[in-house]
């Protein structure tokens, strides 16, 4: 990978699966560390992930809440995953960790990695997440789902749902995703476990995911 800025959409899975994965922060600041001391410029969107979606969860169980209700508690699920990551990076020059105060109700983190894309020039998005890659089908109910690996938007906005709902699991929201083919920017979905995978990405080497553009 040649770009001189790295914007990433971390996803929440990554930083808590269940509990906070100590190993893996450890991990991924060494590998970005090494990145920025390299004179790449880097920018970190954190995500929600099982934290956003329990509580989501109860207050679905418990209460009447709107979409914009469970967007808004996302929204503050995830700055908790966001401060920790800023914190982890706060002195470290040339890396950007985002406190997701730039989304609103009716997207993910995904819109908010892309519109910072945007703001930064940069080209690409790198979305490292729990999903190993876009597959034409749900592999979970379906054994036979082909993986893709190099997609056009077109083509996966065919295969995820077309409206944002809160909690919605899916490799890279409908929201950004419109925005990003609109606006050409190119997204890598990587599973962020191990993270030498993520690493040979980097290192402009042969890696296991999907480039979508």
């Amino acid at each position: 990978m040649k770009e001189d800025k790295i914007v990433i959409s971390l996803g929440g899975s990554l930083v808590v699966p269940d509990d906070i994965d100590i190993l893996f922060l450890r991990e991924f600041k060494t590998l970005i560390s090494a990145e920025a001391n390299a004179g790449k410029k880097i920018f970190i969107m954190t995500g929600g992930g099982k934290i956003a979606r329990e509580y989501q969860k109860i207050a679905k169980e418990i209460s009447n809440p709107t979409d914009e209700d469970l967007d808004l508690i996302g929204i503050r699920a995830l700055n908790l995953n966001a401060e920790l990551v800023r914190v982890l990076f706060k002195d470290v020059p040339n890396v950007e960790a985002q406190v997701h105060g730039r989304t609103n109700p009716g997207a993910s983190t995904d819109t908010g990695s892309v519109k910072l894309a945007l703001e930064k020039n940069a080209k690409t998005v790198i979305n490292l997440s729990n999903t190993d890659y876009v597959y034409d089908s749900d592999p979970k109910t379906n054994p036979n789902a082909k993986k893709l690996e190099n997609i056009s938007w077109a083509l996966y906005r065919s295969i995820i749902p077309k409206k944002w709902t809160p909690g919605l699991n899916t490799p890279f929201d409908p929201i950004a995703s419109e925005i990003a083919e609109k606006e050409g920017i190119e997204v890598v979905i990587i599973n962020g476990k191990p993270l030498n995978n993520f690493a040979k990405y980097l290192k402009g080497e042969k890696f296991a995911g999907t480039i979508i553009k």
